[in-house]
């Protein structure tokens, strides 16, 4: 797949917690998408989760959903997707959604276990190849909601490119190693997760625009 040669679909629907930052995270994926030549569409309808449309996308964009969001229809059309070569970002409360789907819980690789109080705490760094975390610093301070997971997607063939220094901040319950940022292949597809994005301020930031347009392109086969 070559940059310009799909679309980008970003759904956003939400049957739990409402992040007060999707407005402005679909806004910034529409832009970097946009700059890309992947024109960029916002839903919060299951029912755009469908085969025929999703032929068109080189990838789909989970921006932090709540709750149980999908239908039967649609589950199995973004499945199909993925597992037949499209690109998966989730973004944020993406761990968040579709809780009585399993195979959901597998294609990102965690499930959302609660978090802290929003706070600064370093990010490590341990990736700094791919597109999405060549520009950021070893150890990167930033501010955010800092999700644990019931359990890390470590040894599950998955790519952690950062994890969340818990000395750093109060909190973390997930010890050393604390993912929070990784990719993987499912089936011929691309599956990227970052649980960063939280604050609506996050996606008028430089260097976190330039995370999720590296995810993006990852995602969507056109950067390795």
């Amino acid at each position: 797949m070559t940059v310009g040669t799909g679309a980008v679909l970003v759904f956003s629907a939400t049957a739990g917690y409402r992040h007060a930052s999707i407005t402005a995270g679909a806004a910034a994926l529409a832009e970097l998408a946009g700059r890309h030549g992947m024109p960029a569409r916002h839903t919060e309808d299951p029912d755009d989760l469908r085969p025929d449309a999703l032929a068109g996308c080189a990838a789909v964009v989970f921006l932090s959903p709540t709750g149980e969001v999908l239908h039967d229809r649609a589950r199995a059309a973004l499945r199909d997707f993925v597992t037949g070569g499209g690109g998966f970002l989730g973004v944020h409360a993406a761990t968040c959604a579709e809780y009585d789907w399993p195979y959901y819980g597998e294609l990102l690789g965690a499930r959302f276990d609660g978090h802290p109080r929003v706070q600064p705490a370093d990010v490590l760094v341990h990736d700094r190849t791919h597109p999405a975390t060549a520009h950021l610093p070893a150890t990167w301070r930033w501010t955010d909601e800092w999700y644990n997971f019931r359990a890390g997607p470590a040894g599950r063939g998955v790519r952690v490119l950062a994890s969340a220094d818990e000395d750093s901040y109060e909190g973390g319950s997930m010890g050393a190693g604390h993912p929070l940022v990784w990719c993987h292949r499912v089936g011929e597809g691309r599956v990227f997760y970052t649980a960063l994005g939280h604050l609506e301020s996050a996606y008028a930031d430089p260097d976190f625009r330039r995370h999720l347009d590296g995810a993006l392109l990852w995602c969507a086969g056109t950067a390795e």
